[in-house]
């Protein structure tokens, strides 16, 4: 294992080389004074919900936006999305900032590895400028060369590479109906599909026999015709309609129209059913044009580069990289491989390209869809693109950068925080891998608890001094030797689920073995196959098993996507709330019932916010902001429906509360009392009840749904898959989690956890590690067995820090 990285060599910051807070007071930070030193590797620790993103992101990071967005003209500064104006008295000795937070990738497959590192737009500059173009053929534009635009993208299939064909087969479903009996099934239903079918009369077709009776020619016409006629009809069976002027749309025609141009996703998604979709005939998958495609560089088209695994792309530009002399070329062709403008943007791309490898993701491809990589693929992804920008005197404030990644792949992550930092700049790091805050210049606790009892700096200095500070919950995971675990008995399977013939993304042909009733963890490098195998496979095969009853996937998508989906309705303890209100004599004697302490129903909510409590302001020149609403101020509910309460305090203030703070005031509601115990179980008691859905992160949503899992009866048989639970978690949140599983295996249930948590690996009774490395170098099994066992393995890449984590 790597020793701890030591400090820069001027050990202690000079006075005048630090980032002075004062009375910071954002969230639930105690107006605090700290000293943050620049130039630094600066590690922000505490629980979670103790407050150190409020200092690192909602203090820091949002005062040094706000100064930057001041020397913006007011015009421009409208189109730049804004924070909020800090609460904090003064911040000196403060730079320019960049902010990388965690965040899931949008759900769009124009979105790729290329266009988010930007390294698409230098590859089709690359082909437009320096390709080889066939003979007689005119230089062609970069913008040819993508996809997502006009120019680039293949005119059947607009860029997507997926072409959806109406087939007879397709449209027509029984073909033993008759055309008024609804035999194109593809056409309109109601009004408009009688339409067409009188319109098919007037054109002279016979509507009342069978499909298969209609001659081939007359069928083809009536699926696939662009001919458009208009015919007068009368109808025949209605007295009161009066002829009218009808057009008739083929199947093709509708149904292509439908997808091209409905803004309907239901109907979009009804009329896919009609179709046969499959890779576009016209330009093969890739989305683009036949003329872009006949460039080439190196021999390869820019679809054929964009599919190669980085450290595959690297290897082609290389060769035309290190051409040195490349100036007589340039005055014989305007474009081909050997001019100086192909060596500098192949020399350009080859650089980036490296520290992506350099990262561990030379397993990616550039047209890899960003909504399939992980969390901490994304951010390496975003911390290699900033690494290139060359900034001077910036602040990096990062979001958990390790989140997501194996501690073989931490490793490189060091190098590269390193690299920002030895480039002139401070880096700042919200983390809670300790193998990360070890090797850190400077930490800044922030303690003790969470919510209200947090948000105080307990320390800020060098990373060895935390050992004296006592109040520091983290002080005792820092240094691991001064923490001893107890044993443990280890459970015994109740029997196995063999999976074989796997063969999903790089999972070719797998077999494994699943132990039932126990603790599984799966672990692995990025890209290992782990999420394809207990996210994409398990969940479709487990279910046959006479011994797994129920299969719950716990996931990090959000319980919601609008403020209106919070943690008391996803949970369900909210209907336990409103129905003790409800209950309350002042209630009955007004007649109220359950639904007028509802915020999302007309009768108790303030209509001015619609039950949101906050209205959106639209200011001119400025960008529009989210306000407290002026009528309920942010309470969500009228002031009729505030004047009834229970136990002293209004809906209101119960959904202002946290969840430590509501647990023993709603202790008499047995519901909403296993509900919010369950929550606190799994680290939660920090959260506000009426905390909207969008504010929390991806491992808060995921144990979220874990705690609502844990609320219910169990009766056993059920097999529980967790994809990385442990994300965002302090290493203490990440015990108390270890125990609710344990809980949920002991009651007979199955549970299996991708993780790199080595904690939680050492405490798993099975372990599956993936590998060797990632992409088409993994998905097999290199080691399996008890944790003691795996370690032992000299193959895999996991057993050494497991090793080091079981103190072997």
């Amino acid at each position: 294992m790597p020793a701890p990285r030591s400090t820069v060599t001027d050990d202690q910051p000079g006075p005048d080389d630090f980032i002075r807070v004062r009375g910071a007071r954002e969230h639930n930070l105690q107006d605090v004074d700290v000293d943050i030193p620049r130039n630094r590797i600066v590690a922000f620790t505490g629980v979670s919900g103790s407050g150190k993103s409020s200092l690192a992101f909602g203090t820091v990071f949002a005062e040094a936006q706000r100064r930057f967005l001041e020397s913006v003209a007011p015009y421009a500064r409208r189109l730049i999305a804004q924070g909020s104006t800090p609460h904090v008295e003064s911040i000196t000795g403060l730079p320019p900032a960049v902010a990388l937070q965690q965040r899931r990738g949008a759900p769009s497959s124009r979105s790729t590895v290329g266009t988010l590192t930007t390294l698409s737009n230098s590859m089709r500059m690359l082909f437009s400028r320096a390709g080889t173009y066939p003979s007689g053929v005119d230089r062609l534009e970069s913008d040819s060369f993508s996809p997502n635009t006009v120019a680039g993208a293949c005119p059947r299939c607009h860029g997507l590479g997926i072409a959806h064909e109406v087939t007879e087969a397709s449209a027509v479903h029984d073909p033993s109906l008759s055309i008024r009996d609804g035999a194109i099934t593809a056409w309109p239903g109601a009004w408009q599909g009688k339409n067409l079918r009188d319109v098919t009369a007037v054109l002279g077709y016979d509507i009342d026999v069978p499909w298969r009776e209609l001659s081939r020619q007359d069928r083809d016409w009536l699926l696939f015709t662009e001919e458009q006629p208009v015919v007068q009809v009368h109808p025949k069976r209605d007295r009161v309609a009066k002829p009218y002027k009808g057009r008739f749309w083929s199947a093709r025609q509708f149904v292509m129209h439908t997808l091209a141009d409905s803004q309907s996703e239901t109907q979009r998604t009804k009329v896919l059913q009609f179709v046969e979709s499959g890779p576009c005939g016209l330009c093969g998958g890739t989305g683009l044009t036949r003329a872009a495609l006949a460039v080439t560089v190196g021999g390869h088209s820019i679809a054929d580069l964009n599919g190669l695994p980085l450290t595959a792309l690297a290897h082609v530009l290389r060769p035309i990289a290190s051409i040195t002399d490349a100036s007589a070329a340039t005055s014989r062709a305007s474009s081909g491989e050997h001019t100086e403008v192909a060596v500098a943007i192949s020399r350009d791309l080859l650089t980036r390209v490296e520290v992506l490898v350099g990262l561990g993701l030379g397993y990616l491809a550039l047209d890899r869809a960003t909504p399939t990589l992980s969390p901490g693929e994304t951010q390496r992804l975003r911390i290699a693109t900033q690494l290139r920008s060359g900034l001077f005197g910036v602040v990096y404030v990062l979001d958990e950068p390790s989140a997501g990644l194996h501690p073989a792949d931490a490793e490189s992550l060091v190098e590269v925080l390193d690299d920002l930092r030895a480039g002139g700049n401070s880096v700042f790091v919200v983390e809670h891998d300790m193998s990360i805050v070890r090797r850190a210049d400077w930490i800044v606790d922030v303690g003790p608890g969470a919510g209200s009892g947090g948000g105080t700096v307990l320390y800020s200095g060098p990373v060895d001094g935390l050992a004296d500070v006592e109040a520091s919950v983290t002080r005792r995971f820092l240094h691991p030797r001064d923490r001893a675990d107890g044993e443990r008995a280890v459970r015994t399977p109740v029997g196995t689920l063999e999976l074989r013939d796997l063969t999903l993304h790089n999972l070719q042909d797998l077999d494994v073995d699943l132990p039932l009733g126990v603790l599984t963890a799966v672990t692995g490098v990025s890209g290992s196959g782990k999420s394809s195998l207990v996210g994409g496979v398990l969940p479709g095969v487990a279910t046959s098993h006479p011994l797994v009853d129920r299969v719950v996937q716990v996931d990090q998508k959000p319980i919601g996507r609008t403020p209106r989906s919070n943690l008391a309705t996803y949970t369900g303890l909210f209907d336990a709330v409103r129905a003790a209100f409800a209950a309350t004599d002042d209630a009955k004697a007004r007649g109220w019932t359950t639904s007028r302490f509802s915020f999302n129903v007309a009768g108790g909510r303030c209509e001015v916010c619609q039950g949101e409590g906050s209205v959106s302001v639209e200011l001119l020149f400025l960008p529009g902001s989210w306000a407290p609403c002026p009528e309920c101020h942010g309470a969500r509910y009228n002031d009729e429906t505030l004047e009834v309460q229970w136990d002293g305090a209004s809906i209101s203030d119960v959904l202002g509360m946290t969840v430590d703070q509501a647990a023993p005031f709603l202790a008499s509601l047995p519901a909403a009392a296993r509900g919010l115990e369950a929550l606190r179980q799994v680290g939660l008691g920090y959260l506000r009840l009426g905390q909207p859905a969008p504010e929390l992160s991806g491992g808060e949503a995921q144990r979220i749904k874990l705690a609502t899992e844990l609320q219910r009866a169990r009766t056993g048989h059920t097999l529980y898959l967790l994809d990385e639970p442990t994300t965002g978690l302090h290493p203490a949140d990440v015990e108390l989690l270890t125990a609710q599983l344990a809980r949920l295996t002991d009651a007979g249930n199955t549970v299996v956890v991708v993780e790199h948590a080595m904690d939680v690996v050492a405490s798993a009774d099975h372990v599956i590690d993936m590998g060797p490395s990632g992409g088409e170098d993994g998905g097999r099994v290199v080691a399996t067995g008890a944790p003691a066992q795996v370690a032992a393995s000299a193959e895999s890449r996991t057993a050494p820090y497991l090793r080091e984590q079981l103190g072997l």
